[in-house]
C-alpha cells in the first residue's frame, strides 16, 4: 500500500471540544456506549451512510460492532483510515464520530487529500454539534497534512 499521509506524522489521540466533550480514536472497548449511539439514530446514520457504506446494518449485533470497532482501531494504528469517537469527558456516552479517509485519486505531487464526515446522536445538545460544526475543518486545516478535503456525506 502506497503511504496516504507523511513519514513520521503522528494522529491526535485526544483533541478538546468544547467543555465536557472531546474527540479520541474509538476503540473496540467502546462497543456498549458505541451500540447505544448507532443504533439510537440508525435511520439518520442508515440515510447519510447506507447508499455508500452499507451501514449501519439494521440487525448489527454487539459481536458485529465490537469487530467493526475493533478494525477501525487497527486501521488507525496502521494510519490507512481514522475513527475518532466524540466523548462526554467521562467517556461514559458516546456523542458521534468523526470519520476520515484517504480519497480514493489523489495526486501525488501534492499533499493526500482525505474525505471525512462526522454526525452527533440526535439528543445532543445544539451547541455540541455547532461546535463540531466548526471544529472539524478548522482542526484538519490546523494539524493535518491534507491538502484537499472533501466532506460528501455533510449536509
Amino acid at each position: 500500500m502506497t503511504a496516504w499521509l507523511p513519514e513520521g506524522f503522528v494522529h491526535p489521540t485526544r483533541v478538546e471540544l468544547c467543555d465536557g466533550v472531546h474527540l479520541r480514536p474509538i476503540r473496540a472497548s467502546d462497543v456498549d456506549i458505541d451500540m447505544v449511539a448507532v443504533m439510537g439514530n440508525r435511520e439518520a446514520l442508515w440515510a447519510m451512510y447506507g447508499e455508500a457504506w452499507g451501514w449501519p446494518p439494521a440487525g448489527m449485533t454487539r459481536e458485529q460492532d465490537e469487530e467493526d470497532l475493533a478494525r477501525h482501531a487497527a486501521e488507525m494504528d496502521s494510519h490507512e483510515s481514522f475513527n475518532y469517537a466524540v466523548l462526554t469527558s467521562t467517556e461514559d456516552r458516546l456523542l458521534g464520530c468523526v470519520y476520515i479517509d484517504p480519497l480514493d485519486v489523489v495526486d501525488s505531487a501534492s499533499a493526500p487529500g482525505a474525505e471525512v464526515s462526522w454526525w452527533t446522536v440526535a439528543d445532543a445538545p445544539a451547541e455540541w454539534r455547532t461546535a463540531l460544526d466548526a471544529f472539524v475543518p478548522a482542526w484538519l486545516e490546523e494539524h493535518w497534512p491534507f491538502g484537499t478535503v472533501t466532506t460528501p456525506f455533510q449536509p
